[in-house]
């Protein structure tokens, strides 16, 4: 639910989110589908058709830190669904011979493509891959035929560089939404020393 008083109380086991909305409505001046990595060795691969468990290990890595907890509570079939449809797409970030990183692109909605999920393993961070591996989706996105916007949301909860990355990028904030949202660590489903900069409600 959205909760537009931000001074409510928040009840036991939930978290008050912000939630900012971006957009780009034309590929950025300059922005070259070829550039090169940061590192040597680095790369991003499409996976065509991603593994569940593959999936999860990316997402549950990368997204510990920063609370992500929507596609931890959907069972493996559902998951599945989202993850491997027509017009998703997974594109994997390889540094040091491992995965580093994620992007998930939904280009189901013609002319319209969501930059659903980026982000880094925790060890990946600090190395200049996150901005590349942006700039890397956001061609993507716009070699799409049709491309007429690219957008994307981000939380009080993620990094405190991702709303500026994503600006920086091109990206202009278009919708602001404050959220009452279970704390995944209050039902156990992401251990509770998870996340401190992000307080728990007692």
């Amino acid at each position: 639910m959205t909760d537009t008083a931000t001074d409510t109380p928040v009840p036991p086991g939930r978290l008050r989110e912000v939630v900012t909305h971006l957009e780009m409505l034309a590929r950025p001046t300059g922005l070259d589908a070829a550039e090169p990595p940061p590192e040597p060795g680095v790369r991003l691969e499409r996976v065509t058709r991603p593994a569940v468990a593959f999936y999860r290990f990316l997402y549950n890595t990368i997204g510990e830190p920063w609370l992500w907890q929507d596609r931890r509570r959907l069972s493996d079939d559902a998951l599945a669904a989202k993850i491997q449809a027509e017009g998703v797409q997974v594109h994997v970030l390889y540094a040091d011979g491992q995965p580093a990183g994620y992007v998930e692109l939904d280009m189901r909605e013609p002319g319209d493509v969501e930059l659903v999920f980026c982000g880094l393993m925790p060890w990946a961070i600090g190395r200049g891959l996150g901005p590349w591996m942006l700039r890397r989706a956001t061609a993507l996105a716009w070699d799409a035929p049709g491309t007429r916007r690219f957008w994307v949301h981000t939380c009080s909860f993620d990094h405190p560089s991702a709303l500026k990355m994503y600006k920086a990028a091109g990206f202009v904030p278009f919708d602001e939404e404050v959220n009452i949202v279970p704390d995944p660590r209050a039902d156990g489903l992401i251990p509770k020393d998870a996340a401190p900069h992000v307080p728990m409600t007692v």
